[in-house]
């Protein structure tokens, strides 16, 4: 099996940059093309205009800016690496389903997403967007832990 195509989602975190270290290494052993994602989203209320006018609203523009900070840094822990990589800044109500929407989009052949690992209580009412993108991906996933 080769991976052509890795997909690796970003929230400036440390686990996050850890995926990031790891798709570099699967990348080069396979010379994969890699695209580094992070999710701008989109709460209904507050974003209706933006979503439906195309209208400008100032607090989703400086999460726009935060993003693409936070996906410049990931980019540049590949430079020196010689891989094609590139960024996309995503946009959407749940992060899973843009997560896998973009997997399938680039016809990613993996995932490679950090886990912050948590368990019992904090699982239960922060979630885990890793569990949720092998629940609906299409390809696999790999789960890095910091």
């Amino acid at each position: 099996m080769t991976f052509q195509n890795i997909l690796v989602p970003v929230d400036g975190s440390e686990t996050s940059y850890a995926a990031v270290d790891k798709a570099i290494e699967i990348a080069q052993a396979f010379k994969s093309k890699i695209t580094v994602v992070q999710v701008l989203t989109l709460d209904p209320y507050i974003a209706a205009e933006y979503i439906s006018a195309s209208q400008t609203n100032e607090l989703i523009e400086r999460a726009r800016v935060s993003i693409q900070a936070t996906l410049n840094e990931a980019l540049a822990k590949f430079e020196g690496t010689g891989l094609n990589v590139e960024s996309k800044l995503l946009e959407g109500q749940v992060v899973h389903s843009e997560i896998a929407k973009a997997a399938d989009e680039i016809q990613a052949d993996l995932i490679i997403i950090g886990s912050h690992g948590r368990t019992g209580l904090k699982k239960f009412f922060l979630g885990s967007v890793a569990q949720s993108v092998l629940g609906s991906a299409q390809a696999p996933v790999l789960i890095v832990r910091k």
